[in-house]
């Protein structure tokens, strides 16, 4: 990296009974690019003071609140304020804590879907802008070698025309009411106030984004299905939708959270004119290709013959199994890197701009916004909507 020292960065949120706020932490850490200095973990200032001192924080970067940590670290020299904020709270505060930590020239990681409204992602967008800052957003699964792998052949031409892509994304982890039982993370994410979607937003979002990586299109008109199984739950928890895209290529998305027995089964299935890819996050170390003329072939990550896209996001040999802590990781190396960059006052690698971005949060939520739309009331069926969307910036 062209700075001298590891990127200093400061998380709002990731608590106390919090999974993703660990993740984060060693994805960010994996790779030797960062260091915590600084935190605002919970809303309850003495959980967020212990939480500090439990990840061997100075107390005096342990904030009560991502306000006062905002304001506490613009106020520290330069040499020692904290470069990059991450922030895994719930969806609801992420744009108010972005648009903290922008306004005062600070760098932000956020865990998606950016924010709950499409209002607030086009203002983000234009925050960035406005002071010239990075804001990764943390698609994780575009971070796995042999999606960088199907992208890149794809991009190449090795599929031909490209006519339909199906992708899933299926829990059953929300198949009964979790939440009246009071489980910390069923009772925020089936809350419309502080989730907005439910299954369209904590997972369809993240497979919309995955297909839209891959394939390199965006969609543009789309029929949705949303649906609530669970009697009384607030927010969506089943979607079916249709989906067409920019040169006319076809595709359907699944997400669900009520799928009974599925763990995190995301896939991707691409068809083209000249063969076929297929990749599961739950065999994340293989991808399938099926010519049209020949047998299939199986690659792997870490083989010689993948391109450099997929050899530069794999850490091991192949033989070596990786996974989601390490596509997480690939996502956060790439940002650090870049921001490591622009903190020393030089251009990132262009490489190093491989990951999603303010934009891709915007695609994100216009994405959620529409299909909730296609839907109409939830339950009701659905009806083709235009999906054409151009973010701001």
């Amino acid at each position: 990296m062209p700075l001298n020292r590891k990127v200093r960065y400061g998380m709002v949120g990731g608590g106390p009974g919090a999974f993703i706020g660990a993740v984060h932490r060693r994805a960010a850490e994996l790779d030797g690019l960062a260091e915590l200095v600084a935190g605002a973990f919970s809303s309850d200032a003495e959980k967020s003071l212990a939480h500090g001192r439990s990840l061997h924080l100075d107390p005096a970067r342990c904030y009560p609140s991502y306000e006062a940590m905002a304001e506490g670290e613009a106020a520290r020299a330069p040499g020692d304020r904290i470069d990059v904020v991450v922030i895994v709270t719930p969806n609801h505060l992420h744009y108010a804590v972005a648009q903290a930590f922008i306004t005062r020239g600070f760098h932000v990681i956020c865990d998606k879907p950016m924010t709950t409204t499409l209002a607030d992602a086009e203002a983000l967008c234009r925050l960035v802008a406005q002071h010239g800052v990075t804001f990764a957003l943390t698609h994780n699964y575009s971070g796995y070698p042999l999606v960088k792998q199907a992208r890149a052949m794809i991009a190449a031409g090795a599929l031909g025309t490209l006519r339909k892509v199906v992708v899933e994304y299926t829990q059953g982890w929300l198949g009964t009411a979790l939440e009246a039982t009071g489980q910390k993370q069923a009772d925020w994410r089936t809350d419309p106030a502080r989730a907005g979607a439910g299954a369209l937003g904590d997972i369809g979002s993240h497979a919309e984004q995955l297909a839209r990586y891959v394939t390199g299109q965006r969609i543009t008109r789309l029929l949705a299905d949303v649906g609530t199984v669970i009697p009384g739950r607030r927010v969506d928890d089943d979607a079916n939708l249709l989906l067409r895209y920019e040169s006319g290529l076809r595709g359907i998305l699944h997400c669900s959270q009520v799928a009974t027995g599925e763990e995190n089964r995301i896939s991707l299935r691409v068809y083209g004119s000249e063969g076929s890819l297929e990749w599961s996050q739950e065999d994340p170390n293989r991808l399938l290709l099926r010519p049209a003329d020949g047998p299939m072939q199986v690659l792997t990550r870490g083989s010689g013959y993948l391109h450099p896209e997929a050899q530069r996001a794999a850490r091991l040999p192949s033989g070596h199994p990786e996974a989601f802590f390490e596509a997480f990781a690939t996502v956060y190396g790439n940002a650090l890197r870049t921001i490591a960059a622009r903190v020393a006052g030089e251009e990132p690698d262009p490489a190093d701009l491989d990951f999603p971005t303010v934009l891709d949060g915007a695609m994100g939520v216009h994405f959620i916004e529409t299909a909730l739309r296609s839907g109409g009331e939830v339950g009701s069926g659905g009806h083709w909507v235009d999906a054409s969307y151009v973010p701001p910036g």
